[in-house]
Formats: C-alpha cells, structure tokens, sequence
C-alpha cells in the first residue's frame, strides 16, 4: 500500500489530498492541531491515520516523527500554514517560512525510505522575479521559504528524495477566500498529476499546480 503524509489537513487542500488519497487506497497520515475535534477528516473513509501536529511545537513534530520512524513514505506534503491577518510577522515567517523545513527534516527518513517525493507547498506571491516592493508578511514569508528550500534542496538529493515547491493556484478555501477562480478539488487533483509524474530532473523546482514552471 503506497502511503503518504499530509500537514496541514484539516481543512482545504489539505482536507481535499486527504480524501482524494484515501479514495484512491493510499494510507493516508494527516496532522491536525486538534484530532479529538478532526471535523470533516473525521468523515473522510478509507486508512486515515490522524497525528496531533502544531507545526511550531518541536515536541509534537519529534512525536509525529517517532510515530513514523518504521513507515516508508512515498509522498510527503507541507500544506500547513496562515496567513496575515490575525497574526504577527514574527508568526507568520515561522509557521510558512521555517516549519516546512524543520517538519520535512524530521520526516526526511521516512521518505528516504522509499526514495519518496516531498512537496512543499508555496505560493506564486512569493516568487522574487518581477515583485515591486513587499507583498504582505505572507508573500514575503513564502520567499523566504523558497530560499530556505533552495538551500536546501541539494542535501534532500543525497538521500534519494525528489523535492519541490508547489504554488498550487488561487484556491477557494478559507485562505484564497470565496472569489478564487480554483476548487479545492481541482487544485488537489493537479497536485497529485504532478506529483505522480515527478522524476529526478524536477528536484530543486519551483512549479505549479499544472505542473508548469514556475519563476523563483
């Protein structure tokens, strides 16, 4: 059974990789902050393995790693994350800029395992290439992300993982809000094409949700 790891799931495209994956037969673990409350995860069917994960507690990102030290992951995806408001700078760059890598390394293993592919989902407003100035703490704090990534990347190679950044459209969720022009359907549905068709030649990228490239 191929199995997969999705932070960041309870709500979103989180939620939607969660049951597109379970309906296809993967077992699925899904972080939530509260699994005593999993919400609509609770509904999703198939093999879903719930894991109490607050991206900024070290404590529980060494637990949910624990949890998986004996699985081979074949997909791992960071979808966890907020936005401005309501939240400081400070908040901001840590839970979207510096929680996927601190998560992903602690995962890196049981991906390694199955010479599996990491997706860590990122954000056309964080692309440098034609900004004018700042675009809020969230576009800066997807920079920020990229570049940590980046430099990242070339060690994730050594261990036989194929890893990208994934912008995966304006989406209708409570973060794109009610006017995207992308479901939360859709958007899931191409980032499972693309990462089914990830090879060794796209590690290190910055792509869409249609599998384009992306500029840094």
């Amino acid at each position: 059974m191929s199995s997969v790891a999705i932070i960041g799931a309870s709500r979103g495209i989180g939620l939607e990789l969660v049951r597109q994956y379970a309906a296809d037969g993967w077992r699925v673990h899904a972080t939530t902050r509260t699994p005593h409350e999993p919400g609509a995860l609770g509904d999703v069917a198939g093999e879903v393995i719930l894991h109490r994960l607050d991206v900024l507690d070290a404590r529980q990102v060494a637990s949910v790693a624990d949890a998986l030290s004996g699985e081979s992951l074949d997909v791992l995806i960071h979808n966890a994350g907020i936005k401005d408001s309501g939240h400081s700078r400070a908040e901001v760059m840590a839970v979207n800029a510096e929680a996927p890598l601190a998560v992903t390394t602690a995962l890196l293993g049981a991906v390694a395992r199955a010479n599996g592919r990491v997706v860590l989902v990122s954000s056309q407003l964080g692309a440098r290439e034609g900004r004018s100035g700042s675009l809020g703490n969230y576009g800066d704090s997807k920079a920020a992300l990229n570049d940590a990534f980046r430099a990242e990347a070339p060690a994730w190679a050594n261990n036989g993982v194929i890893a990208v950044v994934m912008h995966p459209g304006w989406v209708r969720t409570d973060m794109g809000g009610p006017g995207a022009p992308i479901s939360a359907e859709h958007s899931a549905r191409g980032i499972r094409r693309v990462i089914q068709n990830l090879s060794a030649r796209d590690h290190g990228r910055f792509l869409t949700w249609r599998g384009d490239e992306h500029p840094w």
